[in-house]
């Protein structure tokens, strides 16, 4: 589903999904978009943040109570805050205008080549049955029915949020470089900034309830990357 209300910009996304095979389908407007997200439940959302009827923050923050497709947000303002709110309700990449639409397309297969469901790429098809479960104190983690709980509460996460969860909890000790995460999460194809890491991350502490400073889950390694906590 393209949402843009630029007819020529539309047209043009359009006709490069179809050439890789996708049915496309085209509105301007926010609120046809919610309505349409639930109708048709696409793969794939190109979404461009300044819509009338509501803009894509807000129609991305809907989408998601419902829907798991990859979202890439379109954007013509380069101010940072656009770029963490988009990401922080839930779309999966961002990219400002102008863009390639080769770089869109490319962004968009290296998406499709990670799971919707099961465990994050990279993992091991079938996850033994003793190591499903991964505990960091309060912090548990089901890799086979995608679940986090803290404390016995629930977590909601984004796909993407969990599969960085996953990657890193798969081997505790290890430092994993935002491009080791890029490769795991977002597949070895992606093209990009990777600092996009580090939004997903600060997103999913948020969500965890853990603090940069402290990092009982995710902790920085200066000049590094990251690495799972002991949950203390």
């Amino acid at each position: 589903m393209v949402v843009e209300d630029e007819q020529s910009l539309a047209d043009v996304v359009a006709t490069y999904l179809e050439r890789e095979g996708f049915e496309v389908t085209i509105c301007g407007d926010g609120l046809q978009a919610v309505t349409l997200a639930r109708q048709i439940d696409p793969d794939v959302i190109v979404l461009d943040l300044g819509l009338p009827g509501l803009d894509g923050v807000e129609v991305c923050r809907q989408v998601r109570t419902h829907s798991d497709a990859y979202i890439v947000m379109l954007t013509a303002r380069t101010e940072e805050v656009d770029t963490l709110i988009g990401l922080s309700v839930g779309s999966d990449d961002y990219m400002t205008k102008p863009f390639s639409p080769r770089e869109l397309m490319a962004r968009i297969q290296a998406m499709m080549r990670r799971p919707r469901t099961g465990p994050a790429a990279g993992a091991p098809a079938e996850v033994p049955a003793g190591e499903s479960l991964r505990e960091f104190g309060d912090l548990t983690i089901d890799v086979q029915g995608r679940e986090v709980t803290v404390a016995g509460n629930a977590i909601a996460l984004t796909r993407t949020e969990f599969d960085i969860l996953a990657s890193l909890s798969r081997d505790p000790g290890a430092v994993l470089s935002r491009p080791q995460l890029i490769s795991a999460v977002w597949g070895p194809n992606w093209v990009g900034d990777d600092h996009l890491v580090d939004v997903h991350i600060g997103h999913l502490r948020r969500k965890l309830g853990d603090e940069a400073s402290r990092g009982r889950y995710v902790r920085t390694v200066r000049g590094v990357g990251y690495r799972m906590g002991i949950g203390q």
